[in-house]
């Protein structure tokens, strides 16, 4: 992993060079004079951007206008970015996420919402590519016939409608056969997973229609596919970590990004990965994750700021930067460049796949997927443990907390199981582990009605709640906690160390996620524990105010 170690290297001497250099800018931001180019693009390939953008900006480029070019570059994930765009949330000049799949749906909706016009070209350059694969561990690759038989989505259904487990390929110590994708409403590889799906159902790898999306049997092979879910999620790149650091009884393969597969070879990043993973380019075919260079033709992007754009991309697309993507483990788009370490066979990946490549289908045809998706998708039993003590009054932060708990419940379907439980120093059920369609407007009062008043009684709560989800019988749905609270428990019996002991000893992958929020801006939240709490159970933890609690549970839904 020499070229790996090459990579991080060249993040920390560019970083070094601009923390010394370009003194007539304040420290991390442009000359008072410059022309910021603003830029959103797809955290996937964050750290190289971070490595080679502090350069461009130290060279001081003149715009037309003679101001020197400042590029302020935010990673975000790929789908968000454009929401936030075609809702005039945010205004940049360059929109850069991880495939050109979503700029179909991007288009549509900008152009429907003003009068026709455009927003993007038709054929956005890429600035590097990384094929969407399916990341295994290699043994397990190898017990369905890796390399010598290739495997795809339709291997993947298999497994999952059969009912098989390990055992049945010589393995009963691995468990079932845990598969994970990200959410595709916020995530370039979610939908591009259920894209692949569907084209392989049809059998076909371009000139897809919204008919054949729409037959009975694509639509079972995508739930076979989604039933082995163990959760969802926004982030590919959390996947990956997960993965990577988890190990196999956490989850058998996920849909990744190749050069997130060189990336769990460099043992500075993980250390304790406990097997090789390998990359599997689907037999039925996959997309390039082309991370096209999108400026932007929007009334907030002058000539100016389109010939500052072009100079940044011309910049990325040079022979230097092109070659230091592929130290970070990404495909040059300047086909130029060979194809070289990072990206070999030592390293879990062939340089010579993909073989067979899909066509990025009409906007039209995305969103039926999208919706058939919606419908056969995996559903969740969640219960939400909610802080109801007496601090919870302070910057009217239950008031917060219920309105975002209303519009959580709210992203979830009918069909999807919520109970929820209060707690102070004593612990009230709300309502029951149950189907919510039946409930949702009950529900919703009942959470209205809340007060806070009293103690905290964190520790016990989540430990009783969590044994007992454990003792329900297990059935085909993610199961998930959701924990929201402001301060560090005061009324508990039981001990941190066994709660997250408990929370870790599960390693089948279906076990309970607890995903965590620490609420408020006070130090009396107990941020350490609420995180140790998330990540020794495999979910994540959330630091929050009133202000950002919107925010926080709508991440949180990207899972379910």
């Amino acid at each position: 992993m020499q070229r790996m170690c090459l990579g991080v290297l060249l993040t920390f001497i560019v970083g070094l060079l601009a923390a010394c250099g370009g003194g007539d800018s304040p420290a991390g931001g442009p000359p008072g004079d410059a022309l910021v180019v603003r830029m959103l693009y797809g955290s996937e390939k964050q750290a190289w951007i971070e490595a080679v953008t502090p350069a461009f900006n130290d060279q001081q480029n003149q715009s037309t206008g003679g101001k020197p070019i400042y590029v302020e570059a935010v990673p975000m994930g790929s789908a968000e970015s454009l929401d936030l765009i075609i809702a005039g949330q945010d205004q940049p000049a360059i929109c850069g996420p991880a495939s050109s799949i979503l700029l179909p749906i991007a288009r549509q909706r900008w152009s429907s919402a003003n009068a026709g016009d455009d927003l993007i070209e038709d054929t956005p350059p890429p600035v590097v590519l990384s094929p969407v694969v399916i990341a295994m561990w290699q043994p397990m690759a190898e017990a369905l016939g890796w390399p010598d038989t290739p495997l795809g989505w339709s291997d993947i259904a298999e497994l999952t409608r059969s009912g098989e487990t390990w055992a049945d390929y010589g393995h009963p110590e691995w468990g079932a056969f845990k598969f994970g994708h990200t959410h595709p409403d916020y995530s370039n590889s979610g939908i591009t997973s259920i894209l692949a799906t569907t084209y392989a159902a049809t059998g076909k790898t371009r000139d897809l229609t919204a008919a054949e999306v729409q037959q009975e049997e694509v639509r079972d092979f995508l739930a076979a596919v989604e039933s082995g879910v163990i959760h969802y999620g926004e982030s590919t790149g959390f996947f990956g970590r997960q993965m990577f650091n988890r190990g196999p009884g956490y989850l058998s393969a996920a849909v990744l990004y190749e050069n997130l597969v060189v990336e769990s070879y460099d043992e500075s990043l993980y250390p304790n990965r406990p097997l090789p993973v390998v990359a599997i380019y689907p037999k039925e075919g996959t997309f390039w994750s082309d991370h096209p260079f999108a400026i932007l033709d929007a009334p907030w992007v002058d000539d100016e700021l389109q010939e500052a754009a072009a100079q940044y991309r011309d910049y990325l697309l040079a022979q230097s930067q092109q070659e230091q993507a592929l130290a970070f483990g990404f495909r040059p788009a300047d086909t130029s460049i060979p194809v070289s370490a990072p990206i070999i066979p030592e390293n879990g990946v062939d340089p010579n796949e993909p073989q067979t490549l899909l066509e990025v289908p009409e906007a039209e045809v995305i969103e039926t997927v999208r919706d058939i998706w919606g419908e056969t998708k995996k559903r969740v039993e969640v219960q939400v443990i909610l802080d109801t003590s007496g601090s919870m009054e302070e910057e009217g932060r239950l008031e917060s907390a219920k309105q975002a708990l209303n519009n959580f419940i709210g992203q979830l379907a009918d069909e999807d199981e919520l109970g929820i439980v209060t707690f102070n120093e004593t612990t009230t059920e709300l309502t029951p582990l149950s189907p919510l369609g039946e409930k949702r407007d009950q529900v919703i009062t009942r959470v209205g009605g809340l007060f806070p008043g009293g103690g905290t009684r964190l520790i016990d709560t989540v430990s009783e709640v969590y044994e007992e989800m454990q003792d329900l019988p297990r059935g085909e749905r993610i199961r998930a906690i959701v924990v929201l609270s402001d301060g560090a428990d005061t009324e508990s019996d039981g001990t941190a160390q066994a709660l997250t002991e408990m929370l870790a000893q599960d390693q089948e992958g279906y076990s309970i996620k607890v995903f965590t929020i620490a609420y408020g801006t006070g130090s009396d939240v107990d941020v350490n524990l609420m995180e140790a709490i998330a990540e020794s159970s495999g979910a994540r933890s959330y630091q929050s105010g009133p202000d950002q609690i919107q925010q926080v549970y709508r991440d949180i839904g990207t899972f379910f």
